[in-house]
């Protein structure tokens, strides 16, 4: 299959989805990846149930050289994707219905530093949108953070890694930042950018 990671989650609250929408669309942005924007907002529904609707909300985004990634929920919170929806929607018994919520990426192509920059997009996703989340990475970044033994795993499945030059130039990786503190930070710089900035005459009267 070739070097892949593997997710599955529930979103903590389905208020949040917007604004997680909100902040992955300025990533996608930012680093000019295709993306595209599912329903934005779930159904408002006061029974928490593990039924769903047949419908996805959320988000996919395509890094270059990547597999899509899919940041997308059915309406009962859960992680899933229109494909895997298409395939074991009306599933009724495991393993199929646990196949509905099994999400995978392969980034062999796409190199250790989009495999790095991901990492550092879900650390993010975790903390601050999802109330159960795993990761399964076959990188070994995702629990460990090293550089060397995410390049030495992608050398092992065939990959030829020059070095971990960045391709990131919008906005580089500092070299005394992690990749969740990175995302922090482009999303700060992406929102401080956005503030409406005042004009010369609204100056001169706060002058």
């Amino acid at each position: 299959m070739g070097l892949s990671f593997h997710y599955s989650g529930r979103i903590a609250d389905k208020k949040f989805l917007p604004k997680l929408i909100e902040d992955l669309v300025d990533i996608a942005k930012l680093h000019k990846w295709k993306y595209h924007v599912l329903n934005c907002e779930f159904p408002d529904e006061q029974e928490q149930t593990e039924a769903h609707n047949h419908k996805v909300y959320g988000i996919f985004f395509t890094p270059p050289e990547c597999e899509t990634v899919f940041v997308s929920f059915l309406s009962n919170g859960r992680l899933s994707s229109p494909l895997l929806l298409e395939f074991w929607g009306d599933a009724t018994e495991e393993p199929e219905i646990g196949y509905l919520y099994m999400l995978s990426v392969k980034t062999q192509y796409a190199g250790a530093e989009i495999h790095k920059l991901l990492m550092g997009i879900f650390h993010y996703l975790n903390k601050q949108y999802f109330a159960e989340f795993e990761m399964s990475d076959e990188g070994n970044y995702w629990a460990t953070s090293n550089d060397t033994l995410l390049l030495k795993n992608f050398n092992q499945n065939g990959i030829l890694i020059n070095s971990f030059k960045s391709v990131l130039k919008n906005l580089p990786i500092q070299e005394d930042e992690n990749p969740e503190e990175y995302i922090i930070r482009i999303i700060k710089e992406i929102k401080h950018n956005q503030q409406p900035k005042q004009s010369d005459d609204e100056n001169a009267e706060e002058d």
